[in-house]
């Protein structure tokens, strides 16, 4: 068996209100449009997916929250509907994926192997989290390529943050292990936004689009640091400056999916590929590659 590898990283956001403004058919509620500019970016982002033939797409949701270790799909085809607990006027999606369970379970293994407690979901009924489901949406509409979907434990949140996100780190290293073992040509996809800072009504249609901008001006500003540094392939200054990132823009990044896949890449110090920034309902979005073969470290198909 030829030696995994991981071909590329996305940082792939979760708004519902993207698949929302899509009008998917998959989707109930039926909008006007609207967050064009983070629906585009994923339009760009999906044609070098397509370019690079992955055979699986690794997801870290911050919104399959599981307190106690780190959890893995484990089921071969999972169906159901999903639901945003939070916006359900805009995301009730029928969803049908189908897992890669070898390589979830080589995961959970190696994970285990580190140190990190680690299981596999077995519950064939099991609904899948609105974050998984909109990213996997959005970076790949027609659903024809496995998934290994990963849990977050929230360390970050229970421990310090960066006690927590050295944990995201080991499970990086897992992960990138069980790629190589298993043969797959991997794409990861952390589904985390920037700056959370948010509004707490929404406006009558939500896709109001004359409504939106950034909730928080020291947010917006502290994107558009890490987005440069991001830009310029200053990936170690990056991480620097992660914690304080995290605690002064409320940052969903501390939910620990953007370390694990720069963990899972090695912090490769090569400038990332911005597809597009945007806000939803207030809260700071970037849609970014970091393309591993075009970077010459992992080969093409």
């Amino acid at each position: 068996m030829p030696k995994g590898e991981i071909l590329a990283g996305y940082l792939a956001p979760h708004p519902p209100h993207l698949v929302y403004g899509e009008n998917p058919p998959q989707n109930e509620p039926r909008s006007q449009g609207g967050w064009e500019p983070l629906r585009w970016a994923y339009e760009r982002a999906r044609q070098t997916l397509d370019e690079l033939k992955p055979d699986v797409l690794l997801v870290h949701s911050p919104h399959w929250i599981t307190q106690q270790g780190h959890h893995f799909l484990g089921v071969p085809r999972l169906t159901g509907k999903s639901v945003d607990p939070i916006f359900p006027n805009l995301f009730r999606y029928s969803f049908g994926l189908d897992v890669d369970v070898e390589l979830a379970e080589a995961c959970a293994a190696e994970g285990a192997r580190l140190g990190l407690t680690t299981k596999m979901m077995r519950n064939p009924g099991f609904r899948v989290d609105y974050g998984t489901i909109t990213t996997l949406h959005m970076i790949r509409p027609q659903w024809d390529i496995p998934v290994v979907g990963i849990s977050a434990n929230n360390s970050p949140y229970y421990l310090t943050t960066e006690e927590g996100l050295e944990e995201m780190d080991l499970l990086g290293r897992a992960t990138r292990a069980a790629i190589e073992a298993t043969g797959r040509r991997a794409v990861l996809l952390a589904s985390n936004t920037l700056c959370h800072y948010h509004f707490h009504e929404e406006p009558e249609p939500p896709e109001d689009m004359s409504k939106e901008h950034p909730e928080n001006m020291a947010g917006y500003l502290w994107d558009m640091r890490i987005i440069d540094l991001l830009r310029r392939g200053r990936v170690k200054e990056t991480f620097e400056v992660l914690p304080r990132f995290i605690e002064e823009a409320f940052a969903e990044v501390k939910s620990g999916a953007f370390t694990w896949m720069f963990a899972a890449m090695g912090y490769p110090e090569i400038p990332g590929e911005l597809h597009g920034y945007g806000t939803v309902i207030g809260t700071g979005n970037a849609v970014m590659e970091w393309n591993l073969v075009k970077a010459g470290l992992a080969h093409a198909a």
